[in-house]
């Protein structure tokens, strides 16, 4: 069994800078990729990043290449989300989700689930 907890979400006016953080407890963290994904009101829940248990793979939507990047400190079992240039539409709340085998983009076969962090980003 793995909990996950996230933390940083707040609110932040647009092309401004958030950094997330979903720290993991129970099993070995060294042991699951991650992944972030998010929820918009009345949207379903989308894919944003993964990462591989070591680190050395990640994975990023379309929506968010090139803004956020994933990142993960294995000795402290935290994975981190760092978003940049934020846009209103990034506004969702944002869910750190685990896995003993690298998931990818896909949420139905993410194990474990945070609970949850608000982001909201102004205009």
């Amino acid at each position: 069994q793995v909990q996950l907890v996230e933390s940083g979400g707040g609110m932040v006016q647009a092309g401004g800078s958030l950094r997330l953080s979903c720290t993991a407890s129970g099993r070995p963290f060294t042991s699951y990729p991650m992944g972030w994904f998010r929820q918009a009101p009345g949207k379903e829940r989308e894919f944003v990043a993964a990462i591989s248990w070591s680190g050395s793979s990640t994975e990023y939507a379309d929506s968010v290449k090139g803004r956020f990047t994933i990142s993960r400190n294995n000795v402290k079992s935290t994975v981190f989300l760092q978003m940049n240039s934020l846009k209103p539409e990034d506004t969702a709340v944002y869910y750190c989700a685990a896995d003993q085998h690298y998931s990818g983009n896909s949420a139905r076969l993410y194990d474990y689930w945070g609970q949850g962090t608000q982001v909201t980003v102004s205009s």
